[in-house]
């Protein structure tokens, strides 16, 4: 009776919100649940996926990624690199504009790629190895290297966090550190700023100016063809409800739906559901600041001791939606390979036991946090305590919300006296682990690297080595190292594959498979 009555209240307020919006409500707009409500707008402050997605529909980038996971011209018309690879021109298309008329120059890209290069790891490599970039007339600037140089493209197409989208010169010079509060890009959509309000909606409406390109759409390549005049973001923590509105046609598509949830879905003739081409793969990350993961072999014990299949099966439970997989630049890339993994993520007690001995851990209790209302990450981490236990380890966990979680990891450094950590799982999307230099948590340098922290000068060869290497099949093998290395000094632990799932109401086509959700090319009946 409770579930009937708040499923009636939620018709209800749907049908009202439809009549006080009139026109927007009508067959041309999609409503859509996203994985997180959004509070921050700019995708090269913030590394969160929901501010990535948000980017992709008002900016647009030089380059993308196709079905096929290689680099197309999006933005740019030609290009051409020297013999040397020294020197990379580019010609961007013409008639580009951006949002509010004014056209798109060279200069607007250059200031773009040096703010997405200040903060992003792949961009700081870049610009380390670049001489100077130069406008040669409104449409045509260039890259001069210091040396040749092996990912500028592939840089300049990186597909996730943090994504190279471009801006216009005036918000591009906006200090990297600072969130910008100009939100004018040339994407295929316009954000109805006057009608954003965190934690309800989210609003954009179709750009009448973008002008896209002639190929048809694949993966994040190719035409941006937009056939819905306006796309809301609703706001919906509650599971449950979300996928009650889905059922009833209040909405029209949830982007993640709850694994729990999905044999209610899957039985509803008016729903499809689509699993995504690309996994997010679930990670352990230690701290390698303070005891005990200071400690080399107790960092190689913890890896030990850990089961890819027991975490895949806690968080999803249907082989349908997941995988192990052993690839640190996961499974059906480019770059898979189990190099430097064998034997490894099945916990084997004797040698996490045997590791820790060698390590001497004096048992220090691993202060192992919890992101206890994040569905996809809740059972990691008691199914981590109970593997860590029984290898030897005394285990504290903390649990807390996935924000204060974040926060924690962000502005406490110091020991666990001074509410510092040991360890947390996350995971990471097949678009941010395609190679050595974008793989985040593969970022070696110390106090300049993500949270954890790690420090290896051998690895920041190896990653440098890998990004002015110009040979594919040498590409591979430095890659190998890379990934034989990270299992052998533990900078994370890569813990298998689980896809997401898609709900969409079945009077929508178009939709795109690809490693970030898009809303081009899609139409609604």
């Amino acid at each position: 009776m409770v579930g009937r009555f708040r499923h009636s209240l939620i018709r209800w307020a749907f049908a009202l919100g439809a009549a006080c919006l009139g026109t927007a409500a009508s067959a041309q707009t999609l409503r859509v649940v996203m994985h997180s409500d959004i509070k921050v707008l700019d995708p090269v402050w913030s590394g969160a996926y929901i501010v990535r997605n948000h980017g992709y529909l008002v900016y647009d980038t030089l380059f993308a990624l196709d079905a096929a996971l290689q680099p197309k011209p999006q933005m740019v018309e030609s290009w051409v690199a020297s013999e040397d690879r020294k020197i990379y021109r580019f010609v961007l298309r013409e008639g580009l504009l951006w949002h509010d008329g004014q056209p798109v120059t060279a200069e607007d890209c250059i200031a773009s790629i040096r703010r997405w290069g200040a903060r992003d790891p792949m961009g700081q490599k870049l610009l380390q190895f670049t001489q100077e970039m130069k406008a040669l007339d409104a449409r045509t600037f260039e890259l001069v290297m210091k040396v040749p140089y092996g990912l500028v493209v592939e840089s300049l197409a990186k597909p996730s966090v943090n994504t190279p989208f471009m801006m216009p010169r005036r918000v591009a010079e906006t200090d990297p550190f600072k969130q910008i509060d100009d939100y004018t890009g040339s994407g295929p959509f316009i954000l109805k700023r006057d009608e954003w309000k965190p934690g309800e909606r989210i609003v954009y409406i179709k750009n009448p100016k973008y002008k896209p390109r002639a190929e048809p759409a694949s993966g994040l390549a190719g035409g941006k063809v937009v056939k819905v005049d306006r796309i809301e973001w609703l706001a919906m923590p509650d599971s449950q409800t979300m996928v009650n509105a889905l059922l009833a046609g209040e909405i029209d598509i949830i982007e993640q739906v709850p694994y729990d949830l999905l044999p209610l879905v899957e039985k509803e003739k008016d729903i499809v559901l689509v699993k995504s081409v690309s996994p997010n793969q679930y990670v352990f990350r230690p701290n390698w600041l303070h005891p005990p993961f200071n400690n080399e072999k107790v960092r190689q014990a913890a890896m030990m001791a850990l089961n890819q299949e027991d975490f895949l099966k806690a968080v999803n439970g249907d082989p349908r939606f997941y995988r192990t997989c052993k690839a640190m630049f996961t499974c059906g890339t480019p770059l898979e390979s189990v190099a430097g993994m064998q034997g490894k993520t099945e916990s084997n007690v004797a040698a996490a036991r045997a590791l820790l001995k060698e390590g001497g851990y004096d048992g220090t209790p691993v202060v192992l946090l919890h992101a206890s209302d994040s569905p996809p990450l809740a059972p990691l981490s008691p199914v981590a305590k109970s593997l860590f236990e029984r290898a030897g380890f005394k285990v504290d966990m903390q649990s807390s919300d996935w924000q204060s979680l974040v926060n924690r990891l962000l502005t406490k450094k110091g020991p666990v006296a001074e509410g510092g950590w040991s360890a947390f799982f996350t995971y990471w999307s097949q678009a941010d682990l395609l190679d050595p230099l974008m793989t985040p948590f593969l970022q070696s340098n110390c106090e300049k690297a993500r949270a954890g922290w790690p420090c290896d000068e051998t690895m920041e060869q190896l990653r440098e080595k890998y990004a002015l290497e110009t040979n594919p099949a040498k590409k591979r093998a430095i890659a190998d190292e890379v990934q034989t290395r990270a299992m052998t000094i533990i900078t994370h632990v890569p813990l298998g594959e689980s896809f997401p799932v898609a709900g969409l109401r079945s009077n929508l086509g178009g939709w795109i498979n690809a490693p970030v959700t898009v809303f081009w090319n899609v139409t609604k009946k």
